[in-house]
């Protein structure tokens, strides 16, 4: 599978589609519409090895998670799987109150900085007000890392961020009486403030930018100094567990991801965005070019997926 592209851009494209916005705009609508089923077949595609991977990455992250005052986002939620792993590490509120609310409810509260958030087709332009992170997403402090939360202060809520608000509204019911924080926005132009970040997931979402050296540099905005990254996502593994990896992802997910899902565009994506995202030391580069420091790749299950890690200095 090649990772070749015309694009000087790196980033996704489905099939047909040239350029950023048009690439954003059509993933968009491909996981609005197998949303209903996302879970179903990740489990079922994967023979439940995603579950496994979702709960190492939150492990390794256990140092920041299991500080009350470190704000915590997971982009590209999803249905929010990755988010659960992570909020099993987090501190517990003493009174947490059920959030009950709409992504996009929650969203409307939120200021922006130069963007605006999608509510159904429209794209409703919100406060451009330079505002702290505690007055752009309740419940969150302006604590710098190092510093200690009062004794009777509740934990941060981990912001799960999406722009696809069928995938959210999954991801709804899992969230109930948890301190997680849903928020449809898009990743390349995040509603939180400069350095306002400890911590930023990505679980298979950040391959599905329409511009990976964007993506890395608005991550890069709203991290404080010494905040982290951590990706997990798909690669191309090398010799016979390619060779095999590469005939499942070209021949089998997408006949299976058909019969199930009933969208054939979704699992036709799947393995030609794998092919076009880069391999780890081209990913280790981009990184690099972002101002990151120390970027690492762990590899998991031979390679067939990992973790990049970085921190900004």
């Amino acid at each position: 599978m090649s990772n070749s592209s015309p694009d000087p851009t790196p980033g996704a494209r489905p099939t047909g589609v040239s350029d950023p916005a048009s690439a954003a705009q059509n993933i968009q609508q491909m996981f609005d519409a197998i949303a209903p089923r996302y879970d179903l077949l990740n489990h079922l595609l994967s023979a439940g090895i995603d579950r496994l991977w979702w709960r190492r990455t939150a492990r390794a992250l256990r140092p920041i998670l299991a500080r009350p005052e470190a704000v915590v986002l997971d982009l590209c939620c999803g249905t929010g799987d990755m988010t659960l792993a992570l909020d099993k590490l987090r501190p517990k509120p003493r009174n947490l109150i059920p959030q009950g609310l709409k992504p996009t409810s929650l969203a409307a509260s939120i200021g922006i900085r130069s963007t605006s958030l999608r509510t159904g087709s429209e794209a409703v332009p919100l406060s451009k007000t330079s505002l702290s992170t505690a007055d752009r997403v309740p419940q969150v402090s302006t604590l710098r890392p190092g510093s200690e939360a009062p004794h009777n202060s509740s934990p941060e809520p981990i912001l799960a961020v999406d722009f696809s608000r069928n995938m959210l509204a999954l991801a709804q019911p899992k969230f109930a009486d948890r301190n997680i924080r849903a928020i449809e926005a898009d990743a390349l132009h995040l509603p939180f403030a400069d350095a306002s970040i400890d911590l930023i997931t990505c679980a298979f979402g950040f391959r599905n930018l329409a511009s990976y050296p964007d993506g890395l540099a608005e991550l890069y905005r709203v991290l404080r100094p010494s905040g982290q990254i951590a990706l997990l996502d798909f690669n191309q593994p090398t010799g016979l567990m390619g060779a095999l990896y590469s005939l499942y992802f070209k021949h089998i997910l997408p006949l299976l991801g058909r019969l199930i899902s009933r969208d054939p565009r979704a699992y036709t994506y799947l393995p030609e965005s794998v092919a076009r995202f880069p391999r780890p030391p081209r990913m280790i580069e981009l990184i690099s070019a972002a101002d990151f420091t120390a970027p690492t790749w762990t590899p998991y299950t031979f390679g067939v997926a990992g973790l990049y890690r970085a921190t900004k200095p």
